[in-house]
This record gives C-alpha cells, structure tokens and sequence, in this order.
C-alpha cells in the first residue's frame, strides 16, 4: 500500500503524536508499504540530512502555542505532486491546516481517509482568548465534524472512544492503542557511567533524589500539581530535585511559581532534547510523576515503565490499559495524597524494585507489531469494503496565501487575545464606576 499520513506536528517536536506517527510509520515500513508523511517545516530542520519521504511544507510559527508551526493554504501543484504518488490510504492525524490537506487530498482524489484522534480539545481552548473565543462545546462540534469526515476514526484509549461518540461521532471507531518501542528506552541500553556523566552535567549527585518529567510542559498538564506537593518532600527529602524535560508555554510561569512557594532551587528546566536522547533522560529519574488528565493515551506514562522507571500518575481513564495500581505504577486521586505517595516510591527500594519490574513486563505487551497489526488491517478492511469518499474537483486557482498574509492569520488569536483583555478591563472600569 503506499499510505500518506498528514499531520501538523512531527518530529523535531516532542509530542504522543509525534512518537505514534514516527512508531507506526517504521513498522508499516518494515511491512513492505510506502510511507510518505507530510508535516509543517521546522527551522530546526535546517542543515540536517533530508529524511526519506518526509515532506515538510512551507510553514510559520503560531504564536499563541510556543514551538508550534503551521503549514500554508496550499497551492495546487502540491496536490499534484501527490497525486503522482498513487496514495491508497490518506492517514490523518491532527485536525489543522495538514489535515485538511489531507481531507483535501482524500476527496480530489477519491481516496479512503481514516483518522486518528489524539487531543481533546475541550481541554485546550484557554489557549485562544482564556475560552472566551471558542468554547468547548465549538471544540467539541469540530472534533465531531473532522472525524466523520472519514471513512474510519481511530482512538487510542476507550476513554478516547466513549468521548468521541458523546461527542454525536457516527462512523466507525476502533480502539488501537500506541505501540512502544521497547528497545529504545530499556535500561540495559544506557552505561550507567553515561548516565552519571548526565547528572553531573546538570548538577545532579549520584544520589540525588530525582523527580522526572519528560513532554510538553502547558497548563493541561498539570505540572503545577506535581511541583505543589514538593515542600512538604523536600522537608524530608532535602536534596530532592524535580527535572522537567520539554518545552512548551507554561515554563516561565511554572518557574515563577515554584520559586512563589520556595522550591524554585529544587526544579529544573532543561528544554527539549533531541528524540535519540529521550530514553537516556528518563534514566535520570528515580521515579516518573504526572497529573494530567487530559491526555488520549499517556504515551510518556508507557516510556518512563519501558524504561524501569517508577511511575506514580493521577487516576485518570487514560492509563487503565498502562498502569494498574500498586501493581505497574501508582496512582493518586486528590492532590493531597501525592506527597506521601512520593516519599513512599522514593525511599522503598523494594516498592521501587517491584513496580520497576512489573512495568517492564507490562510494557512489553504493548508492542509495535501489535499496534502495526491492527492499523494495516483496518486500512485492508477499509480498502476491500469498496467505499470511497464522493470526489470533488481540484481547486484551479492557487490556495497559498503567502508569508506575509499567513503570518497574519497566526498572529490573529493573539489579537483577538489582547482585544479581549482590553473589552474586558473596560467593563470592569465600567463596572467600578456604577
């Protein structure tokens, strides 16, 4: 099959959508099936070797989500390049300019889209205009739409699954979750004199007390949480040190904050690191720690257990088929209880040790060929059920914009952002004043 997977976020960007694109990609490839994946530019591309049937389109960053870019409206010889390549299957996987590239694609060319579905959205509309410019009931109607635009929609979880048909999602779903690349993060891979070489570069003593933090660091996140529940560890625990490995809009505020409650010396930032060196990073941490609940799978969950490392999450639908509790990981439900949690994991070798081992075991279930497995067979089913998606005509004027016009889009909901603030401390004045 020659399959094209469209996305608006790949790899220098460390992100679950990035890990799965880059996982099911090999896995198809070592299939024997033709992989061509398009995605937004990244200057941080520049000067590298060009990657094998990646495409990465004219893009400018979008300011209001830090490292994040967005492709142009594109032109008509684009889709005519990709024509030439004879897709069977158009795969997207965001629901942005690229995606939209690919429903484009799919409808001119009369080829089957599945879809998966990553982000909820509902949690991520503070960043335009606080929620006050679209609403999560909006965000809601758009993943809707998106998905059933497509011929079959995948979900990694079946919390995943139950949303979207809450959401009024008709067409086919299946639940496949990630595959884990075991190999890349096992603990055998790593010299622990390598790893020891890392600690001391970063101020860290051998045994230095380590919380690890490896993803995206903005608001759903909850980040906060984690770094909330430290004065009351580092009474105990005085050297203890929170390590967060990413980038992302919220580190300046997250720094400020915990310098606010008198732990800023004991958290640090390190900023992304390159995908090859990941596995390396969560090597630092005697256990792994996150609270969020928005995530669609918790694909930094599954790496940190690869891994050996402990992992202590908040419950959450998410991680059921990850992380078991007092089993494969450990779980929280109210904030309060994740202090003590911590201290438990940290100074417990043998809680440690068990959680350890059984995370590893775990994680080898969640395999490649498994997630690779189910994905090609939903292309074949899809390919032999004969439907195709009603094909329209290929638009005869250019679609691209141009820099200076798509800058301007980007630079919109920052606009709209500020325009807000300014209506809304008018009518408090207002307010005031009566």
């Amino acid at each position: 099959m020659n399959i094209g997977i469209f996305s608006d976020t790949y790899f220098p960007q460390l992100n679950g959508v990035a890990t799965s694109i880059r996982t099911l990609s090999n896995a198809l490839r070592e299939r024997g099936h033709n992989v061509y994946i398009f995605t937004p530019s990244d200057p941080r591309c520049e000067g590298q070797p060009e990657e094998k049937d990646i495409f990465r389109l004219p893009s400018v960053p979008v300011y209001f989500v830090r490292d994040y870019r967005a492709g142009y409206i594109f032109p008509p010889h684009i889709l005519k390049k990709i024509s030439k390549l004879e897709l069977d299957i158009v795969h997207t996987q965001t629901e942005f300019p690229l995606g939209f590239l690919g429903k484009l694609v799919s409808t001119t060319e009369g080829i089957p889209m599945v879809h998966t579905y990553h982000t909820m959205y509902e949690d991520y509309v503070h960043y335009i205009g606080g929620g006050h410019i679209i609403s999560q009931g909006m965000a809601r109607d758009f993943s809707s739409a998106f998905c059933n635009a497509a011929m079959g929609v995948i979900a990694p979880t079946r919390k995943t699954e139950q949303l979207l048909t809450s959401y009024g999602v008709t067409k086919p779903i299946s639940i496949i979750p990630t595959g884990i690349n075991t190999s890349h993060f096992r603990k055998e891979n790593f010299d622990p004199a390598e790893i020891l070489e890392l600690r001391k570069s970063l101020g860290l003593e051998a045994d230095t007390p380590v919380i690890i933090s490896i993803g995206r660091i903005a608001k759903e996140k909850s980040i906060d949480v984690v770094i909330s529940a430290l004065p009351k560890l580092i009474e105990k625990l005085p050297d203890l040190k929170m390590v967060i490995v990413g980038e992302g809009n919220e580190i300046e505020n997250l720094g400020k904050f915990a310098e606010s409650i008198g732990v800023g010396d004991h958290v640090m930032f390190t900023g992304g690191k390159p995908w090859d060196e990941i596995g390396k990073y969560y090597q630092l941490g005697n256990v792994f720690c996150s609270a969020s609940v928005s995530e669609t799978q918790g694909l930094t969950f599954a790496e940190a257990m690869a891994g050996g490392i402990p992992v202590v999450a908040k419950k959450d639908e998410c991680i059921e088929n990850i992380i078991t509790d007092n089993e494969t990981g450990m779980l929280f439900e109210s904030d309060e209880e994740l202090p003590d949690l911590l201290y438990r994991v940290l100074t417990d070798k043998a809680l440690s040790s068990r959680l350890s081992q059984a995370s590893i075991q775990a994680m080898d279930r969640l395999s490649v060929d498994a997630f690779a497995d189910s994905v090609e067979q939903l292309y074949k089913n899809i390919l032999e059920n004969g439907e195709r998606p009603k094909r329209i005509a290929a638009p005869a004027i250019p679609l691209v914009i141009g820099v200076k016009a798509a800058k301007g889009i980007t630079k919109l909901p920052y606009k709209l952002v500020r325009s807000s603030r300014k209506k809304a401390a008018s009518f408090l004045s207002a307010s005031k004043e009566e």
